[in-house]
């Protein structure tokens, strides 16, 4: 079962979604601030992120750039959930680094169509890769055969 997290500072826009998204089969959760999803996000990982654009405090693009600046988080998907429905908004949550852009008021039956597009999208690929260990090779792992060594003088 996949784990949604949504932050947005509407709490009861977030209860809806929540409501909509567990009767859709997925365990989703709530909070009202982009730095308790960042709390959230570091204790457990979610599979998606549901991020509001504009909360009061630290802003969803903030959160979102963050993120795609961790190495721990690079990766995870991020569906903009917000009230702005400007193309201005759209184009810079998308380049910003969000996966899918929905506006509120939403429809329930499109919010869990493109909630289930961003997993089936994903589906197949590993859920995460932690960039250290792919980009620094492990030592063990790299020594060359004494054979294929030449000496450079």
């Amino acid at each position: 079962m996949a784990r949604i997290l949504i932050a947005d500072d509407d709490e009861l826009i977030a209860e809806l979604a929540s409501e909509v998204l567990i009767d859709a089969g997925f365990a989703c959760g709530w909070v009202t601030s982009a730095e308790a999803a960042w709390t959230c996000i570091r204790k457990k990982r979610p599979d998606l992120l549901m991020l509001d654009q504009a909360m009061p405090g630290e802003s969803g693009i903030t959160l979102l750039r963050r993120l795609r600046r961790s190495a721990s988080f690079y990766d995870l998907p991020v569906m903009m959930f917000t009230a702005m429905n400007g193309e201005q908004d759209h184009l810079q949550a998308i380049y910003a680094g969000a996966n899918e852009f929905v506006s509120k008021p939403f429809d329930p039956v499109n919010l869990v169509a493109r909630v289930r597009r961003i997993f089936k999208l994903r589906d197949g690929r590993p859920r995460h890769v932690d960039l250290r260990s792919a980009v620094v090779p492990d030592p063990v792992r790299t020594r060359l055969p004494m054979e294929s060594v030449r000496r450079v003088l």
